[in-house]
């Protein structure tokens, strides 16, 4: 394993291995965003080959995203007790498999099988939380900053993926744009195997930040009773949290807002008013680049200000946006104001809503946490994706889930400042050490 070689390599020039680590993560999970972006340039291209309804597609669609958030509470306990780099891989080859297998498909049946089940299980086993759990364990200093970096992959993926594939797609199918993406897979399977480690301790260094020695990993579930009950106790403690239940109110609103009706629905939606899939996709590539920006200076915001702010002007600015997608009649201005607006905070949430639940909850335990909380997040992408396919095949428009998403999002500005300061600090959560809570 080149890990270790390279650690020791980069030690003696004063750089910390955690930063290759996150490199790894970050095409990780750059690969998946493409592989979680895909069925957006898909959707038209599938109607029209088997005949599908955007509500059957869509059905499909938001099994993906309820497994893909349902998975994250258990995909933290799987790297508590195997490892990150044991689960990225079996991540990355399920989602690879999955994708392959359905180049044959013919059947809806098999659309909601492959795309639904199979890739909604693989994306859940890393979603978010690999990233939180990364950054949580690897870095004191700096975390809201890493955290910002490998959430902004997910705005890289479709900067990268979606034009490229929708291109791909108009010349030569939609098969083609799939193999691209498995190609990507196998990329990302290989730094894994090769550069990730699970702690800092396996490299004999301390999380970048502190001065002391290498820490010991906490001893794991190793029974499979425990390993499934593990995100359930987690669960039970944090429902017991004001906390808990407001992050997760409006993390499912900021996955109803994005996943599951931005990333899934708006190339359908131009296309509903004449404009070319490849120019849709460029639109999203261009919010992706201002969500990279966004993003990133979200973690580095987030480490200094008051991260309930910051989501108060996250969500109201999303909001916004979003109220003013069906006033841009969809000419090159209009969406581009849009684009630049809605993309500066995409997924900027993330960052202050690891670092609540990470000063809350602690440093092991917010794995766990953030996975239920990322559970309320897709489960409104869920709702988001499978609600606005229902309005465009009922009432001919998606234009009723644009509004409803907007106002929700000037709910969740309201919510989040509902939290005191004092419940932003360290609590005392059952059965951790002083030492893990920071």
């Amino acid at each position: 394993m080149m890990s270790s070689p390279l650690a020791a390599s980069m030690a003696r020039h004063n750089v910390h291995y955690g930063w290759v680590v996150v490199a790894v993560t970050f095409l990780t999970m750059l690969v998946i965003a493409g592989a979680v972006g895909a069925p957006g340039v898909l959707i038209q291209p599938l109607e029209r080959e088997f005949g599908w309804a955007t509500s059957d597609i869509s059905a499909a669609l938001a099994i993906r995203l309820i497994l893909f958030g349902l998975m994250g509470p258990f995909a933290a306990a799987f790297m508590n007790r195997f490892g990150v780099r044991k689960v990225a891989l079996a991540a990355l080859l399920l989602i690879a498999g999955g994708l392959l297998l359905s180049l044959a498909m013919t059947q809806i049946w098999q659309l909601i099988l492959l795309w639904g089940v199979v890739v909604g299980l693989g994306t859940g086993l890393v979603a978010l939380v690999l990233g939180a759990t990364v950054a949580t364990r690897w870095f004191t200093e700096r975390r809201g900053l890493v955290v910002g970096l490998l959430t902004a992959s997910s705005a890289t993926g479709q900067l990268v993926f979606l034009p490229l594939m929708a291109q791909l797609t108009d010349h030569y199918g939609w098969r083609t744009a799939l193999l691209f993406i498995i190609a990507m897979m196998g990329v990302a399977a290989l730094g894994v195997a090769l550069l990730m480690r699970d702690r800092p301790s396996d490299v004999g260094l301390a999380p970048f930040g502190e001065t002391g020695g290498p820490q010991p990993a906490p001893q794991a579930a190793t029974s499979l009773w425990s390993l499934a009950t593990a995100p359930l106790e987690a669960l039970r403690e944090a429902a017991g949290t004001r906390v808990f239940w407001v992050l997760f109110a409006t993390f499912f609103i900021c996955g109803a807002s994005t996943n599951g009706l931005i990333q899934t629905h708006f190339i359908s939606l131009c296309g509903d008013f004449g404009m070319a899939a490849v120019s849709a996709a460029s639109v999203l590539a261009l919010m992706g680049v201002f969500d990279f920006v966004g993003t990133v200076g979200s973690g580095w915001l987030s480490d200094r200000y008051d991260n309930r702010w910051l989501l108060f002007w996250y969500y109201g600015l999303r909001g916004l946006s979003l109220l003013y997608l069906p006033f841009t009649d969809f000419s090159f201005y209009g969406l581009s104001l849009f684009a630049v607006f809605y993309g500066l905070d995409w997924i900027a949430t993330v960052p202050p809503t690891v670092k609540l639940a990470s000063q809350h909850f602690g440093r092991e335990k917010v794995g766990l946490v953030f996975g239920w909380i990322f559970a309320g997040h897709q489960l409104g992408a869920a709702s988001a994706a499978f609600g606005a396919g229902l309005s465009r095949t009922t009432l001919a428009s998606y234009l009723p889930a644009f509004f409803i998403a907007g106002a929700l999002c000037l709910i969740a500005a309201g919510l989040v400042l509902t939290l005191g300061r004092f419940e932003a600090k360290p609590a005392v959560v059952k059965g951790e050490p002083a030492a893990a809570r920071s």
